[in-house]
């Protein structure tokens, strides 16, 4: 087997001596990249963001900004980075080297104070430059469609929502990233987004009595975790690197299953939909392009667009979360997962899944393969997150809604809720006071006092239980309040 190596900034870098839990960031730092900063540690500040080489979407390789802080640099066995330092053009000796267009526009623009957070910017910026599909939209200005967070450029500061900066302010970098143009044909790094990304490699990285795992097919793996149930299982890692970073955790086996090709299909049969398990957020939002309504409206409220190029719909169902944002979305779609084990596959309805706080149905030796949506969507739909903070936040409450109304009478009522118990939970009494009765301001003004009874919500930092219970009743009026509107206009 191949020692483990990774191409940082076109050169490739022995991963060896680093510890199998050693992250990326600790790892380019190391090795004198000490533009990759560390701030939170958690994946929220994003002074960490560095480009990776992933599969594209519109093209063979999308250059894709992820929190260095959280992934194993082991988990980048064969694969290819940029740092901010790789993004400027070297000069003729005795020469400064050429700045990237986003670090010119930066520089011009008064986008940097202290320059503690400017190379995760500049690198999360330099990943919407290189989206493939970013300036052939037109200019929003011109098609009436412009907001405060698009620019006249196609650039979606959404794409900055996983960076913080506390001193420079917020405006002059916003003015840089609306000035930035189209990477020109001779830009090296628009170039490689013609060609295919790197193959997944098989990995078996061992040191200090640790190791990391990835295999080749899922069958390898599904007979690997039959042998060494104690294993760790990771995607995206961006809930394990916080364990590893906050809390210290060591595992002594560490099994990848983000490059398994099994994992990471997404089709549309006549009568579902089924999401490969490590596809990423982003991927999937990009692939499904809108076709499920609520999916779409939960993409952008779930954490920042940095986890979502890394996050996956098995991460966020594995770790069995009660305050997770997509169950509570999946379970209003009624959604079922397909558990594969080394001698075959379940398929398990969402709302059977969760036995009780972090716990459910999947045994160690089973991974979540996909998700199966099935079809014909209900065409009323919402997702309600209440947090504290608009964007990149955990959520105090999160509603999922999925309505069938036909000629003013609720047909079907499906209703996911989280945070307000052990696990994630369908709103069951809710539903049956929906279901039959017309959709008018007297049935929704008494289910919504059935809802506020529902799960049992506890008080801590982020909402005490009353609130919780308010806003879930709040949630519903506002649905109807919303789909009233929308017939109304």
């Amino acid at each position: 087997m191949v020692a483990a190596r990774i191409t940082v900034n076109g050169k490739e870098t022995p991963i060896s001596p680093a510890a199998p839990h050693t992250t990326v960031l600790d790892f380019l730092r190391e090795r004198g990249l000490t533009g990759t900063k560390e701030g939170c540690a958690e994946g929220e500040c994003g002074a960490c963001s560095v480009l990776v080489a992933r599969p594209g979407v519109n093209k063979p390789t999308d250059w894709v900004a992820v929190n260095a802080c959280l992934v194993p640099a082991a988990a980048l066995d064969g694969q290819e980075i940029i740092t901010s330092e790789g993004l400027a053009t070297a000069g003729e000796p005795g020469t400064p080297p050429t700045l990237h267009p986003v670090q010119e526009e930066m520089a011009a623009r008064g986008g940097s104070q202290c320059g503690y957070c400017t190379p995760g910017f500049i690198c999360s910026m330099a990943s919407e430059y290189y989206r493939p599909d970013r300036c052939e939209h037109g200019n929003p200005l011109e098609d009436g469609e412009a907001d405060a967070e698009h620019g006249p450029n196609g650039f979606d500061l959404h794409s900055l929502s996983g960076n913080l900066c506390r001193c420079t302010g917020y405006r002059p970098i916003r003015d840089a990233a609306f000035a930035v143009g189209a990477p020109t044909d001779e830009d090296p790094l628009a170039q490689r987004r013609d060609a295919e990304p790197p193959a997944p490699v098989a990995t078996e990285y061992t040191q200090d009595d640790s190791t990391f795992l990835r295999k080749n097919t899922l069958a390898e793996t599904l007979q690997l975790l039959r042998e060494r149930p104690d294993a760790v299982v990771v995607a995206g890692s961006t809930d394990f690197g916080v364990e590893v970073n906050i809390r210290s955790r060591r595992a002594d086996c560490v099994v990848a299953i983000d490059r398994l090709a099994e994992l990471r299909e997404l089709r549309v049969e006549s009568d579902y939909i089924e999401i490969g398990a490590a596809l990423t957020l982003t991927e999937i939002e990009r692939r499904l392009d809108g076709d499920v309504p609520l999916l779409a409206e939960l993409f952008p409220q779930f954490a920042s667009r940095l986890i979502r190029n890394g996050a996956t719909f098995g991460g966020n169902l594995g770790t069995g979360s009660p305050i997770g944002d997509s169950p509570p979305v999946l379970l209003a779609l009624e959604a079922s997962l397909v558990l594969a084990d080394a001698d075959g596959e379940r398929v398990v309805p969402l709302a059977d899944y969760f036995t009780g706080y972090r716990q459910s149905v999947r045994r160690p030796d089973e991974l979540i393969r996909a998700v199966r949506i099935p079809l014909p969507l209900s065409p009323v739909t919402s997702f309600h997150k209440i947090a504290k903070r608009r964007f990149d936040d955990i959520s105090s409450v999160a509603v999922g809604f999925a309505l069938d109304i036909e000629d003013g009478i609720v047909r079907k009522a499906r209703i996911g809720l989280g945070g307000v118990a052990a696990t994630p939970i369908r709103a069951l009494a809710t539903e049956a006071a929906l279901e039959g009765k017309p959709w008018s301001t007297e049935t929704v003004e008494a289910a919504a006092r059935v809802l506020r009874g529902e799960g049992t919500p506890m008080s801590d930092h982020r909402a005490s239980s009353l609130y919780r219970s308010a806003m879930l009743g709040q949630s519903l009026l506002k649905l109807h309040a919303q789909t009233t509107e929308a017939v109304s206009s």
